[in-house]
């Protein structure tokens, strides 16, 4: 088991495995499936890029984006597979690799997803003009994406399309915007371009989060049974400090297995593995980094033999389930590992509170 802690140079050849998986997925147009024959979406392709990036393949990192570009809605956003928070099925998953596949979901997560993405690229590589480039395409989405929030702070976590009727929020998928309004606003800043009118949102979002609970889960059944739920505020931001530490402590033991990681969901024996390493993560920034540490640890049991990261693991069965080494999953354990040693200069981006409200 690879124990690493803060300062700990990663080992050569650790991330050999995940580098190759997404390698290996990146399409020549630059599109990152989640795994073969996978459907494309905005989210987790972006977070594939993120994981390039912190490997050094910078330039196939930029492919992706550069996907991201190609791809974009003339409103800011961008067509998606599946919405937030929705439970692994089979049938839903293999749709097919086309980008048309799937009914066409607009999802304010997804869209928002580019400005952590081009902000984390940016803390390591330092290149204005590409920043410069891509923030069109980031102003645009965080734009689209702030359009749909409501008199109470909460966003809308779809589009009002045909097949997103639903006129509702998502923990997990706003607290994940609310990350990625703080990087847009780190952009903007840089760029040395207004963001009152984003920090403002920010705020407001916050404050549903924190104080409105019932904003959330309106239309549908309760997102509880998820780790996301439980984690993502934390891991955001939203939720720092004593109350961020409690928020963890609360759902502790129903949703990590001691020796495994983190379940999906809380009434099925299954950890999966970016679960878990986003949980590390959201320990870091509760600033319980030995629990951190020993979650991450816990994961680098679930590769093949090659050192591709399983999607998740069956522990009644004893059976890596399903059958998929997803590329967002590498990605996570790469942004994981590098969070705990602080191998890049992005690396505190997911480490610690930044720009948060204070919340203790």
């Amino acid at each position: 088991m690879t124990h690493l802690t803060y300062g700990d140079e990663i080992p050569d050849g650790h991330f050999d495995g995940a580098r190759n998986r997404i390698l290996d997925l990146q399409r020549d147009n630059g599109a990152i499936p989640w795994y073969d024959g996978g459907v494309i979406d905005p989210w987790n392709h972006t977070e594939a890029a993120m994981g390039l990036t912190v490997i050094g393949e910078v330039t196939r990192a930029r492919h992706a984006f550069q996907y991201l570009q190609d791809t974009q809605l003339k409103d800011g956003s961008w067509w998606g597979q599946l919405g937030s928070a929705v439970p692994f099925d089979d049938e839903a998953h293999y749709t097919g690799g086309n980008e048309g596949a799937g009914k066409p979901i607009r999802d304010t997560n997804f869209a928002a997803y580019i400005a952590t993405g081009a902000w984390h690229h940016y803390l390591i590589t330092r290149d204005r003009k590409w920043l410069k480039e891509i923030w069109p395409n980031v102003e645009t989405a965080i734009q689209w994406v702030v359009s749909h929030q409501t008199s109470h702070g909460d966003i809308r976590w779809a589009a009002d399309d045909p097949h997103t009727p639903e006129n509702d929020a998502l923990i997990t998928g706003s607290s994940s915007i609310y990350k990625s309004l703080e990087c847009a606003i780190h952009i903007a800043n840089e760029l040395k371009v207004s963001s009152h009118d984003w920090s403002r949102a920010r705020v407001k979002l916050g404050e549903a989060l924190r104080d409105k609970p019932h904003r959330f889960d309106r239309t549908w059944e309760s997102k509880e049974r998820y780790s996301m739920d439980w984690y993502y505020p934390v891991l955001a931001g939203v939720i720092t400090g004593e109350a961020a530490r409690r928020r963890i402590a609360s759902k502790w033991d129903i949703f990590v297995a001691e020796g495994k990681g983190c379940r999906c969901v809380s009434d099925q024996p299954w950890v999966t593995i970016a679960e878990s390493a986003e949980l590390t993560m959201a320990l870091l920034v509760a600033g319980q980094r030995r629990e951190a540490e020993k979650m991450l640890a816990w994961q680098h049991q679930w590769r093949d033999e090659h050192g591709a990261y399983w999607m998740g693991f069956q522990f009644e069965e004893g059976v890596a389930w399903p059958s998929e080494k997803p590329a967002w999953t590498a990605a996570a354990v790469i942004l994981a590992t590098d969070a705990v040693t602080g191998a890049t200069p992005a690396s505190r981006l997911f480490a610690e509170r930044t720009l948060a409200e204070a919340a203790e």
